[in-house]
């Protein structure tokens, strides 16, 4: 009896998603009908298609019942209120920010409760020192090949080429601070690490949390054991309350899209659709022909390595945060079979040092630059460019508009005008979604890539007890 109600469930499962796919496709056929005028269409038929199609959508999310498709279906939801109620849209952005707050509350405490727990609890520091070479290897070497393929796309598509400064450009540049390479090396190391708490300093705290682990180490068994329960306890802790905050992701997410198109509007979409065109095919491009057989030749079980990610990188994409998604990577990544002490390390140093998604922006932004201008950039100009990209790049990690700091710094380096970052950063949330969707992925990749160096991986039903953590409720 049991099997044939599960028979029935899927069959009634399946058909409701054939229905939500084919109401999408009609509303899209409509919609590609009247915007280019095949054939005019009423708005209030548009309008009712739209809708109708989310009901349908709503639907398949309460049979479907995982949070990955909830937060899909609150992303459609969000983009069709921000275009059909563009006022009440931009109030909505309080909810994705409580929901932003909310995770970069579990950051800190949990990092620290991991880190903490990884070092001390093994007293392999030795290890400590090889995952530490290993990572900055590794992420050297992906980050320059992404560089590199930024260069290239950009030198293919020409997106700056042609493009005529706006008379009415009269706006200032966001004020950002400049950084010379003491600052950028004192910016490492905190002074205090309440107040790099509170600044979201991610790679302040790392450093404090792996001085406080080696520490630990080092005192008698007496002294360690307590503490260690105490982090560990603590990690655990943060786990839960993530999961509890994710409860409120679906909605989070949705009213970070609604906000996005309400004040910018779905035709952003096609304002400088070449340069979009041009980092998402440079990213896609990254994902299929490094990260791809990276995963591929080191092992990694793909099929459930994208499951694992799916949720993370959703919510990357739509609140345009890596710290967004850091919680719940870290969770999926040890689900998937990479040990506590290995995610605790790689992950958050790989936030620091391996933003894939933010390098290979950096130089077509570079570029980019160039080219609207009118310089013309020979070859040898073009990779001395890259190679001041991969230090500051580095170097930069968590100072406030980081992206921004680096693009400043690399005109003002290179004799370039600061006009046309004005245009990037006019849909520089659009690319922000792509680009830090990459980063996350890079990141979870890193940590089963260093899991397999060390040979710590382990298939998920090989994982003990006392290694996993809390599993978010739904179920698929």
């Amino acid at each position: 009896m049991r099997q044939i109600l599960a028979v029935l469930y899927s069959m009634k499962l399946k058909k409701t998603g054939l229905i939500s796919l084919v109401c999408i496709t009609i509303s899209a056929i409509l919609a590609t009908l009247n915007y280019y005028q095949w054939l005019i269409i009423p708005p209030d038929v548009l309008f009712i298609s739209r809708w109708i199609t989310i009901l349908t959508l709503i639907a398949w999310g309460f049979q479907k019942r995982t949070l990955t498709a909830w937060i899909f279906i609150f992303m459609v939801i969000g983009a069709e209120i921000g275009h059909d109620f563009p006022q009440v849209a931009i109030h909505l952005q309080v909810l994705s920010k409580v929901f932003l707050k909310l995770i970069k509350a579990v950051v800190a405490p949990l990092l620290f409760g991991t880190l903490v727990y990884g070092i001390a609890g093994h007293s392999d520091l030795k290890q400590v020192g090889r995952m530490g070479w290993k990572s900055l290897v590794y992420f050297e070497a992906v980050t320059t090949i992404a560089l590199f393929i930024g260069l290239a796309v950009i030198n293919i598509s020409k997106a700056g080429v042609g493009i005529v400064k706006p008379k009415e450009l009269t706006e200032q540049l966001p004020q950002v601070p400049t950084q010379s390479v003491d600052d950028i090396i004192l910016h490492i190391f905190p002074e205090n690490i309440a107040k790099s708490i509170a600044e979201g300093q991610i790679l302040q705290i790392v450093v404090f949390s792996i001085l406080f682990g080696i520490a630990l180490a080092l005192v008698k068994p007496a002294k360690r054991e307590p503490m260690l329960k105490a982090v560990d306890s603590l990690s655990e802790v943060m786990f839960k309350f993530t999961n509890i905050v994710m409860y409120f992701a679906p909605v989070g997410v949705g009213a970070a899209i609604a906000y996005t198109v309400g004040h910018m509007g779905l035709g952003i979409l096609f304002y400088l659709l070449q340069l979009l065109i041009t980092l998402y095919l440079g990213l896609i491009v990254f994902l299929l022909v490094v990260l791809l057989p990276i995963a591929l030749i080191v092992g990694v079980p793909v099929k459930a390595f994208v499951k694992a990610i799916a949720e993370p990188v959703s919510i990357a994409f739509a609140t345009t945060s890596s710290e967004a998604a850091l919680p719940r990577a870290m969770e999926e990544m040890n689900k998937l079979g990479v040990p506590k002490k290995i995610v605790a390390f790689v992950m958050p140093t790989g936030y620091s040092f391996n933003l894939d998604g933010t390098t290979l922006y950096l130089s077509i932004a570079a570029v980019f630059v160039a080219q609207a201008a009118g310089m013309h950039l020979t070859f040898g100009h073009q990779l001395l460019i890259v190679f001041t990209l991969m230090l500051t790049s580095k170097g930069i990690a968590g100072v406030p508009r980081a992206s921004l700091v680096i693009l400043l710094g690399t005109a003002a380096s290179f004799g370039m005008p600061v006009w046309p970052i004005f245009i990037i950063l006019g849909i520089d949330e659009l690319m922000d979604m792509a680009r830090t969707s990459v980063n996350v992925i890079g990141n979870c990749l890193a940590t089963v890539v260093i899991a397999k160096w060390e040979k710590e991986f382990r298939k998920p039903e090989e994982t003990p007890v006392a290694d996993e953590v809390a599993v978010f409720d739904y179920q698929d």
